[in-house]
């Protein structure tokens, strides 16, 4: 396929080939850019938006024992035991949003007052980052991922995202505090530390792919459980949010498409020959919506369906560390958002909800919707 820029890749889009791709990361294909010859020989122009997706030196663009590395210090903080011990914090952020949705007017358009609130205070607090840096965090991360952004408008972003963070970091090295950023900032592994640039590609990483996508994911969730009521009511009823959180992951992937994974030889994935040095774009997207694993009704939000494993959080070495903080904030946000206002509707009609310009993440820009307050 043909992305912007004219750049062709290869698109795996079928839940079998997924998984082949993803259980042979590090062996048959690898996430660092230096894999990718045309990146560097001058096919691929230096102004190339998308390379926005390779910067850094973090766990999500490197192979191996540097990836091992890097994964254990950030694997701790997000360990189920860790996040358990933050379920109390992330309900009081939903109970205080909730109140003021209740102390506004009826209408509400959920993206701003909800769906993005929540993952953005979370991981703010996390960092220990103060509530009037939230917007701005919020502004620059979604210029750095929209694909409709120009390169200087991206490029402008990230260095100011960065400048942010690393400031951050010099603060927390000064004073540390309760959080994650000072946590990572004085760990140790034997005589191992994290540099000032792995500490800040870190974090960048950590605020574009788990607010973005979490946002995404509340903001799909919603709209599914409001066209689907019959759904919505089984849910409320037997407490089944974690169906809904998986069926919606599944269903309406938060992430998309996954750049890149580079072939590190000359290999066959099912059955398609992929030469040596190429980029393939992994679609988590297609393998969720895959008839031939999960049945004629793929496409279709069912939270009844008998559970099969998605691929939402990807598979294999790089399966997102984040992901049972994901879930938790998924679970809370919408038992609260729902068991608050039982009868909250779309005041548009699901074909009228605006999408993000990203081909890389899916979520609405918009969710307006109206509390019905009994």
């Amino acid at each position: 396929m043909e992305l912007p820029g004219s750049v062709v890749v290869w698109a795996v889009l079928s839940h079998e080939a997924v998984k082949e791709v993803l259980g042979n990361d590090n062996r048959v294909f690898g996430k660092d850019k230096k894999h990718w010859p045309a990146l560097h020989d001058g096919t691929i122009a230096e102004d190339w938006p998308l390379r926005t997706f390779l910067h850094g030196n973090h766990i999500n663009t490197t192979d191996g024992t540097d990836h091992r590395r890097l994964r254990d210090y950030f694997g701790d903080a997000f360990s189920p035991r860790m996040v358990a011990a933050l379920a109390e914090r992330v309900r009081e952020i939903v109970t205080t949003l909730l109140d003021s949705a209740e102390a506004g007017g009826d209408e509400i358009d959920l993206v701003p007052a909800f769906t993005e609130q929540v993952p953005m205070r979370v991981i703010c607090e996390l960092y220990g980052v103060p509530e009037s840096a939230h917007a701005l965090l919020r502004q620059r991360a979604t210029t750095v991922l929209s694909h409709t952004s120009t390169p200087e408008a991206v490029h402008i972003a990230r260095s100011r995202l960065h400048e942010y963070l690393g400031d951050l970091v010099d603060q927390k090295r000064a004073e540390p505090g309760d959080d994650l950023t000072s946590a990572l900032v004085h760990a140790r592994r034997g005589e191992d530390r994290l540099s000032h640039t792995e500490l800040v590609d870190l974090l960048c990483l950590t605020l574009l792919a788990g607010h973005e996508t979490t946002a995404h994911a509340l903001a799909n969730s919603i709209v599914s459980l409001c066209t689907h009521r019959d759904q919505l009511a089984l849910a409320a009823r037997d407490g089944l949010w974690s169906k809904v959180v998986e069926e919606s992951l599944r269903v309406s992937s938060p992430v998309q498409a996954n750049p890149f994974r580079f072939s590190l030889r000359e290999t066959t994935v099912c059955g398609v020959d992929i030469p040596r040095g190429e980029a393939l774009l992994v679609c988590l997207g297609g393998a969720g919506t895959d008839p031939n694993q999960y049945g004629p009704t793929a496409g279709e939000f069912d939270i009844t369906r008998q559970p099969s494993p998605h691929l939402s959080f990807a598979y294999g070495p790089h399966f997102c560390a984040g992901a049972p903080l994901a879930r938790l904030e998924g679970r809370i946000a919408l038992s609260g958002l729902f068991g608050r206002f039982p009868d909250l509707d779309l005041t548009v009609g699901a074909k009228d909800i605006p999408y993000r310009s990203n081909f890389v993440t899916y979520g609405p820009a918009s969710v307006p919707a109206r509390l019905n307050r009994r």
